[in-house]
């Protein structure tokens, strides 16, 4: 019987952003697993799954949470980590404008003190507002923020791109962001 995709994703993003350690996976310095040691070890763990499930879920996931090597051998989260890596990902001149989602009871946390990465490595931007509002919907009622990206950028903050799209940088300072005005019907009237 195959895996449950879905549950199969998590067990993935658990292991390979978070807790490599909990089945003995080792991964290196740019957060690479070789597929071998992940389906031995996933197996002894109890997780059984093949080598064709594993890119089933990197190739059919809507994230793109999960980047394979070039060599077919390796794979890795994509961004999203709260162990320490380095992804390897040269600096870029974002967009204009960058988004990022939450819950409304974050909201004055973040005018306050701006973003910050929490218990990831980085803070995570969306490159449009309809991620950001998926996103946001995750956490409870949404909101967007609108991110100064290229003003912050010209002030020397770093940006980087990730595999799947995701934009990442280490902090958003509160003077960089704004609060956006979309609410629920507007977005659905954008997103048809």
């Amino acid at each position: 019987m195959p895996p449950d995709t879905v549950q199969l994703s998590k067990f993935l993003s658990f292991v390979l952003r978070h807790k490599p350690d909990a089945i003995g996976l080792t991964l290196d310095t740019q957060g690479w697993a070789s597929i071998d040691e992940l389906l031995t070890k996933s197996d002894a763990a109890g997780i059984r799954f093949n080598r064709e499930d594993l890119l089933q879920i990197v190739e059919t996931s809507d994230k793109k949470r999960f980047s394979l090597s070039q060599d077919g051998l390796h794979i890795r989260a994509a961004q999203g980590h709260s162990v320490t890596v380095a992804l390897g990902l040269s600096p870029q001149e974002p967009p204009s404008i960058l988004y990022h989602g939450t819950a409304t009871r974050f909201v004055d946390s973040i005018l306050s003190e701006g973003l910050k990465p929490q218990a990831r490595q980085q803070v995570h931007l969306s490159a449009d507002e309809a991620t950001a509002y998926r996103v946001g919907q995750r956490h409870g009622k949404p909101v967007i923020l609108k991110v100064d990206a290229l003003r912050m950028h010209t002030k020397g903050f770093k940006f980087f791109l990730a595999d799947n799209g995701v934009w990442l940088t280490d902090q958003v300072p509160p003077e960089f962001l704004h609060i956006t005005a979309l609410n629920q019907e507007s977005f659905n009237s954008q997103t048809r």
